[in-house]
């Protein structure tokens, strides 16, 4: 489990592929003075397993459906990719919860200043959407965040110079490709909703339609 709240940027030092998997090598600090093997860490907002490490690296596997489903098959080497380690159980929760298995991705269509802050419109699909409400949380490329806006077919953002300067949002614009983690919760009710369909809550409640019709609703 994450937070959302990045804590640093890493460089990818060196990909190693092997058909459609490969290793992400990558290049840090802060994250590195508590690390394990086995540690989970949210690369772009991807929960990865650490296999092995150094003083001043780690590496992880991808896996194809990972490849597949997010933006790290974008990555290359040189590439900046916010960091975040899971969260700790006496640790203060500043985001929201964040799983780090990503529901799709998105593409910025416009970036735009206004005053303090930068407007990034992204683009996604409908199943991701359905979930993205107004002043919701949604976390993208792995960054918790605020809903500012929902069209038909895209969400609006209004980043802070703090979160441009801290993370790899900054550094994208208009073209780019990022990783979409909608809110837990929102995806929970959507799943209960659409497993209980009308005959299975006529069935645990014993509600019909002539049972309201008999009792005025009509």
């Amino acid at each position: 489990m994450f937070t959302g709240i990045i804590e640093e940027v890493g460089i990818v030092q060196s990909i190693k592929r092997t058909g459609e998997s490969f290793v992400l090598t990558i290049l840090a600090n802060k994250i590195m003075n508590d690390i394990n093997l086995g540690d989970s860490i949210a690369i772009n907002g991807v929960c990865l397993t650490v296999t092995t490490y150094s003083t001043t690296t780690f590496s992880v596997d991808v896996m194809p459906e990972t490849v597949k489903a997010t933006s790290l098959a974008t990555v290359t080497q040189g590439s900046r990719v916010n960091l975040e380690r899971a969260m700790a159980a006496g640790g203060r929760f500043g985001g929201h919860f964040v799983t780090g298995h990503v529901d799709g991705t998105g593409t910025i269509v416009a970036k735009k200043k206004v005053e303090n802050a930068v407007y990034y419109e992204i683009e996604t699909m409908d199943k991701l959407l359905k979930y993205i409400i107004l002043r919701g949380s949604v976390a993208v490329d792995g960054i918790s965040l605020t809903v500012f806006g929902v069209s038909e077919n895209s969400f609006t953002l209004s980043i802070i110079p703090h979160t441009l300067s801290e993370t790899i949002l900054g550094m994208k614009g208009k073209g780019d490709v990022v990783n979409i983690e909608c809110d837990m919760l929102g995806k929970y009710v959507g799943h209960f909703l659409n497993r209980n369909t009308v005959e299975e809550l006529q069935k645990s409640t014993g509600i019909t339609e002539s049972f309201l019709e008999e009792n005025g609703f009509k």
